[in-house]
């Protein structure tokens, strides 16, 4: 991912809700419609998943309740 946006959200909100609203805050910043989102290992209980035309990835990189939302070539999207 070249750009992204750290997003935080500790509310009761399901992660569904979270990732809409940091897709909808990357959008208004770059002007551009996220398809990546990595977060931590724990709120991925079943693997990389698809919401909406966003990917959902885990990453031990990202600490619990935050989202780094961004664009990622196909190509590196697969990885």
């Amino acid at each position: 991912m070249d750009i992204g946006l750290l997003w935080f959200d500790k509310s009761a909100d399901d992660m569904l809700r979270k990732i809409e609203r940091a897709a909808r805050r990357y959008k208004e910043r770059f002007g551009q419609t996220a398809n990546v989102c990595y977060v931590h290992p724990d709120a991925l209980d079943n693997g990389d998943r698809q919401v909406g035309k966003v990917w959902v990835r885990s990453s031990a990189r990202v600490l619990k309740h935050h989202f780094w939302i961004g664009w990622e070539q196909p190509h590196e999207a697969r990885k």
